[in-house]
């Protein structure tokens, strides 16, 4: 059986489900975009190809083989696009909750059958249908809970808004010893560059009490600020527009000490080893222009 362990996002990997390119199937239509930064490819005739997208997973495999983490990956099914295995579950301390995602994405946790029967039913926690929520928008951290969330009325209107006020209170009442933060995030249908997508698209806590945050990704200057504060301006590399656009705050800790990220983050990588870092770039250009990175392609069950 797997013990399930995540209390934060740094903590020494041990085990880890990373998503596949697969058989994702053909170019979707532009009605069929979950996002406009897809939509944006799509129009433009330069989506990602299979073969590409499986070089760049194969690479994070790569990684975390050298780092001795044991990775599970879904059965292919064909047909269906399976690399962002964050949005279908999570892991808070040693509960999975599976995600109320988008209808037409349910079959993706299906694929994690074979990991799901690893783990005690009583640790699998499958949220009621109006609680909307994404990996993407929680966080673990230490004595904190991070959620994204999008609560304003027009939000069945967005696409892009994946994680609600219910979550929020669900989440909650799931762990009760933990302070739960959540923050309003930027949604736009149509543009990338205004839209955050997840809460990881525009914060991302690493090791050393560093952060990498986007300011405009936040609607609530004072929430925004308040990550600020919390891990002190110092620490704090804050990324540009079109930065959040290529996903920098997407990176992924496989340690206190090691981050994997994007081989064209330059400015990023280069603050990182400055910082102290070991940065394990990675080709991942191809899988972002579906509006996610690192973190979107994993779904970490045991860190120390």
């Amino acid at each position: 059986m797997l013990r399930l362990n995540i209390n934060d996002e740094i903590s020494p990997l041990k085990a880890v489900v990373l998503g596949t390119a697969e058989s994702p199937g053909p170019v979707p239509t532009p009605d069929q975009a979950y996002d406009p930064k897809s939509l944006e490819h799509i129009l433009a005739g330069t989506y990602p190809k299979e073969s590409d997208m499986i070089l760049e997973m194969d690479a994070f495999a790569r990684v975390f083989a050298k780092y001795g983490v044991k990775v599970y990956r879904p059965e292919v099914l064909e047909d269906c696009n399976q690399i962002f295995s964050r949005d279908i579950a999570f892991v808070i301390g040693d509960k999975l909750i599976k995600a109320n995602i988008l209808p037409e994405r349910e079959k993706e946790v299906e694929a994690i059958l074979h990991v799901l029967d690893k783990i005690e039913n009583g640790n699998i926690l499958q949220p009621p249908q109006e609680v909307h929520v994404e990996g993407g928008d929680v966080m673990p951290w230490q004595d904190h809970i991070f959620m994204g969330t999008y609560t304003a009325n027009d939000y069945a209107d967005y696409i892009t808004a994946r994680t609600n006020k219910a979550a929020v209170d669900y989440i909650a009442a799931q762990f009760p010893d933990k302070i739960i933060k959540s923050f309003e995030l930027r949604k736009s249908n149509t543009e990338a560059i205004q839209n955050a997508l997840h809460l990881d698209c525009c914060f991302q806590p690493l090791g050393m009490g560093k952060a990498i945050l986007h300011k405009n990704g936040f609607l609530v200057e004072e929430e925004y600020q308040w990550l600020v504060d919390f891990f002190g301006e110092e620490n704090i590399f804050e990324i540009t527009k079109e930065e959040m656009y290529r996903m920098f705050s997407n990176v992924f800790s496989i340690s206190p000490e090691v981050v994997v990220s994007e081989r064209h983050f330059t400015r990023l990588n280069d603050w990182l080893r400055k910082q102290g870092f070991t940065v394990e770039e990675i080709p991942y250009a191809e899988i972002a222009k579906q509006e996610g990175l690192l973190r979107c392609s994993t779904l970490p069950l045991i860190r120390e």
